[in-house]
């Protein structure tokens, strides 16, 4: 784990950063795209820019946060994102096995929405840096990308079954890409799935830009991008507890649209060391659309990000810093206003979930 501060430890300077998001936004030859065959025949027929030409479009998020309180996590920021363009590549970040509670057997894949919330557990059960997922139900939670379900794949929309097979399993490296890579949560630039972007979208590039130069409310990495300050937080052993599912049908124009829905739980403890360990949980909501290259401007291999939502306990309840900012106790730890949320609970959809948190700057979470 890096433990300088500023921008995690990343050996990329601001002006090369500046470079790589041009170049891989703006579709210059060096820009990464899908080598197969028929990719490279779909991008002979891409349509030239124009006036007249499909494009999905970005529009800036209205930032609703709710803190919930410190018996659980901490701090909580709930926030609803919609309309952006987006596209993969391949990238993958595997983690390793470790961290289960003691008696925990695993739970089967989640393959459909959940009918009530997982049981309570024994609230003496604190989590410790051998056992941090201990008292939590992510415990019995699966490790990294296998908590992940993909569905099996069928032919829709313009692509045939192997197509949105690969689709799937590009849509999952974008998460894992985005909230699984070690370097990424030791608060690196998630460069990996940046890469994945639809060059075309000069609203998204300019957001990313302003995202990783100067976060604020309306450009905030977390908001796709899980990652912690090396210099206040540290994840303990190299396990992120997952669970949720990829679902997809047709969408717009033929497109095959997949939505995502998945929590992350990941264990910290403050940089300086100690034993002390909480838990920041990040549940996810991202809707992206393959588009068929022939009616909307892509690139091979890219898909646009229709929507996403994220729902943070114990992420941070102050301004924008561009990092997770978990708690750890001392003056921050007071109930807040907004209603109590179990972040555990995935039979609540997350359209529920931002309704529920309302315009609250601070809410309660029941657990951690």
């Amino acid at each position: 784990m890096n433990a300088g501060g500023g921008d995690g430890g990343s050996q990329v300077s601001d002006e090369e950063w500046e470079r790589f998001l041009r170049s891989s936004l703006e579709g210059v030859p060096d820009a990464p795209e899908e080598p197969s065959a028929r990719d490279r025949a779909t991008a002979a027929r891409r349509p030239a820019r124009a006036a007249d030409t499909g494009w999905r479009t970005y529009t800036p998020p209205r930032r609703r946060r709710s803190r919930k309180g410190w018996y659980v996590a901490g701090f909580v920021a709930s926030v609803a994102l919609l309309a952006v363009a987006l596209a993969p590549g391949g990238v993958t970040g595997l983690l390793g096995d470790g961290g289960r509670g003691a008696d925990a057997a695993p739970l089967a894949p989640e393959s459909a929405a959940p009918t009530a919330p997982p049981d309570a557990a024994s609230e003496a059960a604190r989590p410790t840096v051998a056992e941090p997922f201990r008292g939590s139900p992510a415990a019995r939670w699966a490790d990294g990308p296998a908590g992940i379900t993909v569905p099996e794949a069928r032919a829709t929309g313009w692509m045939d079954r192997a197509e949105v097979a690969r689709a799937l399993r590009l849509s999952r490296d974008f998460l894992v890409a985005s909230n699984l890579e070690p370097g990424v949560l030791r608060g690196e630039r998630p460069a990996g799935a940046i890469a994945l972007i639809n060059p075309h979208q000069r609203d998204v590039r300019d957001f990313l830009a302003a995202a990783f130069r100067s976060p604020g409310e309306a450009n905030d990495p977390v908001l796709l991008f899980s990652r912690f300050d090396p210099a206040q937080a540290r994840l303990v052993g190299d396990v992120v507890k997952t669970r949720g599912r990829l679902t997809f049908a047709e969408g717009e124009k033929g497109a095959l649209r997949v939505t995502a829905d998945v929590t992350f739980v990941y264990p910290v403890a403050p940089a300086g060391g100690g034993d002390l360990v909480v838990r920041t949980v990040v549940r996810r909501e991202v809707v992206m659309s393959w588009d068929d290259p022939s009616k909307v401007i892509t690139e091979p291999g890219t898909f646009s990000l229709v929507s996403y939502k994220v729902d943070m306990t114990n992420g941070g309840c102050g301004p924008a810093t561009g990092r997770l900012t978990p708690s750890f106790g001392g003056g921050g730890s007071g109930t807040g206003s907004g209603p109590a949320v179990d972040p555990y609970d995935r039979s609540t959809s997350m359209d529920e979930r931002m309704r529920a948190g309302g315009d609250e700057e601070c809410g309660t979470a029941t657990r951690s």
